[in-house]
């Protein structure tokens, strides 16, 4: 790969509050989102609906933040930081190109829909760390550029497809599985890395794959969310089973938020009903690639309370990829290749409608 031009990558997250000070900024974004908070409601009551909710689940969010130990806010963009730098390393080792690696949110700060993130190109590439396709996260951070520039980024040639259905995924979370088990990661690496171990040979624990959930007014609009995670999680396991794994592997959805209907199997029950049979289990985050609240928090001390609660004999959480090697030099790979295999609209394919400004629109 040879161009004088210097190059830009994007990585985009969803989000998570730095400080306390950021939380109801944090939710406030988030709940404004139309393919997050997506509700039969006109636009501006819908609007102060989700300012009404971000100021009241405030509070509340911040204890839990809190109790983290990372200063009163989530470590995710952090994180993410941490993966920019490792990719930026890895691209301009392997290209004579000048990489400059940058990091967005769509919820919170530092906000993708500032100035100093410029419209796709060939030159200007995003990735969303987002494994598999939902309206919520691809299809949210696609209208929120196409609200910006006056395009769908797609097939612009500086935009990566999601990745969760790829069979190098699925043999790198494999590996990386294994290796965990085998004590072959380093554990400086990962934020608070479990000490746990399974009282059992890791080959024949329970292994939970879980997932973050979305309601299920998103599926009826056409989300095949739910096929993609099923698909990753049956090809990881066909990837696992060659390293010797023989346990049950189940795929379950966390994260619930209000009464409306959510992906199920929910993973609090499938916790409750293994623990109650006296299972060693595992948990495994599908959907996400950097540890946050949802790992460090919601899967590795609620999870875990509730399996010992409940009789369960073991529990352990295995982490987010984070700056794993083997799936940084993956994702540099994909940077590469960019958007140039896209020929349709991966929107409406994959989420149930394509944007307005979709240049696959016949």
């Amino acid at each position: 790969m040879t161009t004088n031009h210097d190059k830009t990558l994007i990585l985009v997250n969803l989000g998570g509050p730095r400080t306390s000070s950021e939380i109801e900024v944090f939710l406030r974004d988030l709940f404004s989102d139309p393919f997050v908070f997506d509700l039969p409601l006109p636009e501006f009551l819908r609007i102060r609906l989700a300012k009404f909710i971000a100021k009241k689940r405030a509070p509340k969010v911040q204890k839990t933040y809190e109790s983290m130990g990372f200063g009163g806010g989530s470590p995710l963009v952090d994180e993410t930081e941490k993966q920019a730098k490792v990719l930026e390393l890895i691209l301009n080792q392997q290209t004579n190109v000048k990489w400059k690696v940058k990091v967005s949110m769509t919820c919170g700060f530092p906000n993708i829909r500032e100035d100093e993130f410029t419209k796709p190109d060939a030159n200007t590439v995003y990735l969303p760390l987002y494994p598999q396709f939902s309206r919520s996260t691809v299809l949210s951070t696609l209208a929120i550029l196409e609200t910006k520039f006056g395009e769908c980024p797609v097939g612009s040639g500086g935009y990566i497809p999601h990745f969760g259905l790829e069979p190098n995924f699925h043999q790198i979370t494999a590996k990386f599985i294994y290796e965990f088990f085998t004590n072959q990661l380093r554990s400086d690496e990962f934020l608070h890395y479990p000490k746990e171990t399974p009282k059992c040979d890791w080959k024949d624990l329970d292994l939970i794959f879980s997932a973050h959930g979305v309601p299920m007014r998103l599926i009826h609009k056409g989300d095949r969310y739910m096929e993609e995670v099923e698909v990753s999680v049956k090809r990881i396991s066909e990837e696992l089973r060659k390293f010797g794994f023989r346990g049950n592997v189940h795929v379950s959805y966390q994260s619930k938020v209000g009464p409306a209907k959510w992906t199920e199997p929910n993973t609090i029950q499938m916790i409750t009903k293994l623990s109650k049979e006296g299972k060693h289990i595992a948990v495994y985050p599908i959907s996400f690639v950097s540890d946050h609240l949802e790992t460090l928090e919601e899967i590795g001390e609620q999870f875990k309370e509730l399996t010992l609660e409940n009789g369960g004999k073991s529990f352990v959480r295995i982490p987010a990829f984070g700056t794993y090697k083997p799936f940084m030099e993956y994702l540099a790979e994909r940077v590469l290749l960019a958007d140039t295999s896209v020929k349709d609209c991966i929107c409406e394919k994959n989420g149930g409608e394509s944007l307005k400004h979709c240049r696959f629109k016949n």
